[in-house]
């Protein structure tokens, strides 16, 4: 299983000690976020100081950007890293686009499809020099003239990867993505019986095969050195399970448990403002559905049990409140667990 982390975003001067360490200490990559900070600019940093970890999104808030600035970004950090870039979008909820970003909101999959698509379209013309002529019905690229075109690149174009969660979503990332980014709400039952099939069955319809399409997350680590850190990273996770449980988009997985009336509690505490006080309704057993749970002398074991023969990497510290990375020695172990994924096809 690949192990990922993350980099501290928050200070961009701290960016490049942070990922020669995190190259060094064996990870296999980092992924940076969209939440307070831009999700790029770290990337770039750390792409410059190292030459063997991977540089993942995840994710970037696609529909806020034009593919044309992410594929020009994606061809910029592709050519700088050697091939090591992988493009993440997310489309984020309905509120968030409109109200955050201030952008028109439409069905996500279909103009997530496009989006991708498009991207694809884009490099094909940098890459090769073929007309640039996309159309669909959210997106239309058919200019591109020799001034905005940008130089060519030594590696293949990035690798893209989505987010999913919902089944229209998932059978976009089979159909048309070298990859999905599973949020981190799910648990393992949902990934089997929700996320899987369709993920298969887009992956067949498009005839490619699942040793080049990368399933990463779908759960939390609650993990540290002793019993009390333990704790507190779990304590953590039922945070967030009280977060996303209250959003209406993720009560599919709820339903698989029969928790819908957990989802629609959350929900009208979410609308009263009690954020402080939902954790306290996600009990424990609910916590160990969503999570890889234990110190770091089980938390391998725990891994296997929770993600293994779904997921093929994990995020070992997408939590901001873990104390500490992962001892070398631990990353090795967890990179150990099979998995089905070898490496992307993107030529």
């Amino acid at each position: 299983m690949r192990v990922f982390t993350t980099l501290p975003q928050e200070n961009l001067r701290a960016v490049a000690a942070a990922a020669r360490g995190i190259e060094a200490d064996g990870y296999d990559g980092v992924v940076s976020t969209e939440n307070k900070h831009d999700p790029f600019l770290a990337l770039a940093i750390a792409g410059t100081v190292t030459e063997r970890i991977e540089l993942h999104n995840g994710v970037a808030i696609a529909f806020a950007r034009s593919p044309m600035a992410v594929a020009q970004v994606g061809w910029d950090l592709a050519g700088a890293t050697g091939g090591r870039f992988v493009v993440g979008l997310g489309s984020q909820v309905r509120a968030h686009n409109e109200r955050r970003f201030s952008v028109k909101w439409t069905p996500p999959a279909p103009r997530m499809r496009e989006y991708v698509q498009a991207l694809r379209a884009i490099w094909r013309c940098w890459q090769t020099g073929e007309r640039l002529s996309y159309e669909g019905e959210h997106y239309r690229f058919t200019l591109m003239t020799p001034n905005f075109t940008p130089e060519p690149i030594a590696v293949s174009p990035p690798a893209v990867m989505i987010a999913a969660v919902g089944p229209a979503m998932l059978r976009v990332a089979g159909e048309e993505c070298d990859g999905v980014k599973l949020h981190g709400f799910c648990t393992r039952r949902y990934i089997e019986e929700a996320v899987m099939p369709r993920l298969s069955a887009g992956l067949a319809k498009a005839g490619r095969r699942r040793e080049n399409f990368e399933i990463s997350g779908g759960g939390f680590l609650a993990t540290g050195p002793d019993d009390a850190t333990v704790a507190r990273m779990f304590e953590w996770v039922r945070q967030r399970v009280a977060f996303y449980g209250s959003t209406p988009a993720y009560y599919p997985v709820l339903a698989m448990h029969g928790l819908e009336d957990l989802g629609h509690k959350l929900n009208a505490m979410a609308r009263q403002g009690q954020w402080m006080d939902m954790a306290k309704e996600v009990p424990d057993d609910v916590v160990d559905l969503f999570a890889a749970v234990g110190r770091w002398d089980e938390i391998t074991e725990a891994i296997g049990e929770r993600f293994g023969g779904l997921t093929d990497a994990i995020n070992a510290r997408a939590n901001p409140a873990a104390p500490e990375h992962l001892p070398r020695e631990l990353i090795q172990d967890i990179r150990r667990l099979p998995r089905a994924f070898t490496g992307f096809a993107t030529s």
